[in-house]
């Protein structure tokens, strides 16, 4: 009997086709594998059982869960946010005075999305007409308007603000919405947008979280104001974290499997209309880690189309860098001087894709714009295109490539290939790579942890690996793992939440993985945690031997000398049975 809102939503959705919304799957067996969307990988570890109606990661992030929990991950927000995301989509209604679902997330959504409401509205008004005939004179018609929702904010400094106010919301949640503001010392607040044609900016469900305003010159008085502004960081929108269109791109850069990054608002608008539907912007910031990995959910494969040659142009490369050191291929679209792509769909749609077509290898670019007006054959410009490439060449994460390009630029300078290692041996780690060193170089579990963890496995695919252990034996187990054997065996009620997820993660692990003889494969296992414990143990023992004798305690010495003796012995006959098992398996 399905009796709530959770429920329901599981019975009407497959967390198969929730999580294929976010990334490509491949179906393997029963179940599917991905690369996990929540770390940098080359191989597939992350895995959705449709029986278990659950996920996990088998790689280094560990992460795993249900659908509203995958949803969670994914758009950072909170449990109320993923039930209302996922209820709309099952067609479940969820009744607003849920504490859980009524959050000041969900107050900032509605002030957004009212917002969008009043801003399309304004678009009938006489000054909203001029915008249309604005855009439509740059392209942009009322197809796109439509679709893109654009709107105009009026020139005044509370309308927006009387809206919200009449549709309940009061003047401190519009203003951290980031819809208004708010003079020092006063009570009164104002539009933040005034005068400005507005793109509301979307997440991947479509839902409007923020805006981007550019002025509309109606007088000279607007004159001085910045041509474009942004919603301020909010409970919903953060610039680092937001790529304007991927809520429509999203599927298109699947399919295709390359991804075309701009600059603007009407570049991309542009060049969906050109049919280069697979098309986001980074709203005028350089790209940062975080949507980067937004973009790896779905591609690999990167088209970037900035002017690499304005004054942004080196925050530019730092993020492109940071995109090559994650395992992205990076192609650039180089476009004709003064020209963005909006301004090349406009005059010819069809040369903007030839353009896109003629993308060249990021590497290429770089050498190009290096040896350009320099003279290869004298030291001074020797060391500076050296200079230029050479960090560009280290964080090449593939050796293979990163030799060819160490090669390609040694034989252009004219030199050694030796002396460019040497220059390369001379550089420090690059601040972005830092982190990823650091992930690798963190803890990772213990042989015997992996061992415990196996047979666990193996007992949660079949009960009876279980009858390999005597009570006595289980003491070689950490405790916590002693109370899931409980759990499978049906001896432990009043499951802790945790320890209930690590079971699901235990039978997930069983269901990727075909294994002919449980028993056999168990009894390996629990002989080598044995082992690994006793060993453990009498190098713990040792040691406190040692403080024992320095402190003079021969009481302890004592006892310490029999648990060494008693140790020992079943170790012996540890690696005795270990032996037998052994030449047992080699016979076989």
């Amino acid at each position: 009997m399905i009796n709530s809102p959770i429920d329901e939503i599981k019975n009407r959705l497959d967390i198969v086709d929730v999580i294929k919304g976010y990334i490509k799957l491949e179906k393997v067996g029963a179940n599917y594998r991905a690369l996990c969307p929540f770390h940098s990988e080359k191989t597939p570890s992350f895995f959705v059982s449709p029986a278990r109606q659950r996920w996990h990661c088998f790689g280094s992030c560990s992460e795993g869960g249900d659908m509203f929990g995958f949803v969670m991950k994914m758009e950072g927000i909170e449990f109320g946010d993923a039930l209302r995301i996922l209820g709309a989509r099952a067609g479940v209604e969820i009744k607003k005075q849920d504490p859980r679902i009524k959050s000041e997330r969900q107050r900032a959504y509605e002030i957004c999305e009212w917002s969008t409401r009043f801003f399309q509205q304004q678009m009938s008004s006489k000054n909203g007409k001029l915008v249309i005939g604005y855009l439509t004179n740059r392209g942009i018609e009322e197809k796109e308007v439509s679709e893109w929702r654009i709107g105009y904010a009026p020139d005044s400094w509370d309308d927006l603000i009387s809206f919200l106010s009449g549709k309940g919301y009061s003047g401190e949640e519009i203003k951290k919405a980031g819809l208004a503001g708010q003079k020092d010392g006063s009570s009164k607040y104002y539009n933040r947008f005034r005068g400005r044609i507005m793109f509301p900016i979307f997440d991947l469900n479509s839902q409007p979280i923020g805006f981007g305003g550019r002025v509309f010159e109606i007088n000279s008085s607007r004159e001085n104001e910045a041509k474009y502004l942004n919603t301020p960081n909010t409970i919903l929108y953060d610039k680092s974290r937001v790529l304007y269109g991927i809520h429509q791109a999203k599927m298109e850069i699947r399919k295709k499997d390359f991804c075309i990054l701009t600059e603007g608002y009407t570049d991309v608008i542009m060049s969906h209309k050109a049919g280069m539907k697979n098309t986001i912007s980074t709203s005028g910031t350089a790209i940062s880690k975080d949507q980067l990995l937004i973009v790896k959910r779905y591609t690999d494969n990167l088209r970037t189309a900035f002017d690499m040659d304005d004054a942004g142009g080196l925050a530019t490369e730092r993020g492109i860098d940071s995109a090559r050191s994650v395992g992205f291929n990076i192609k650039v679209v180089v476009m004709p001087l003064g020209l963005d792509p909006a301004d090349i769909i406009f005059k010819d749609p069809e040369r903007w894709g030839e353009i896109v077509e003629g993308a060249v290898s990021i590497m290429d670019f770089y050498f190009q714009k290096a040896f350009s007006a320099k003279n290869p054959s004298l030291p001074q410009d020797k060391k500076s295109i050296a200079d230029e490439l050479i960090p560009k060449i280290i964080i090449i994460p593939n050796s293979i490539e990163r030799h060819f390009w160490i090669q390609k630029l040694a034989c252009d300078l004219g030199t050694e290939e030796r002396v460019i290692l040497e220059e390369i041996s001379k550089l420090k780690t690059p601040l972005f790579l830092r982190d990823t060193i650091a992930h690798k170089k963190r803890e990772r579990k213990t042989r015997k942890d992996l061992l415990e963890e196996r047979f666990l496995m193996l007992a949660s695919k079949d009960i009876s690996v279980l009858s390999l252990l005597s009570e006595e034996d289980r003491k070689f187990f950490l405790e916590e793992n002693q109370k899931i054997m409980l759990v499978i065996e049906g001896r432990e009620e009043g499951i802790a939440p945790e320890t209930k997820e690590r079971i699901e993660y235990l039978l997930m692990m069983g269901e990727i993985e075909e294994i002919d003889d449980l028993k056999k494969e168990g009894l390996e296992c629990f002989t080598e945690i044995k082992t690994l414990y006793l060993k453990e143990k009498l190098k713990r023992l040792r040691s406190e031997m040692i403080e024992a004798e320095k402190t003079k305690d021969f009481l302890r010495v004592e006892e310490i000398t029999k648990e060494i003796n008693s140790s020992s012995k079943l170790l012996g006959v540890q690696n005795s049975s270990s032996k037998k098992v052994a030449e047992e398996n080699k016979g076989h």
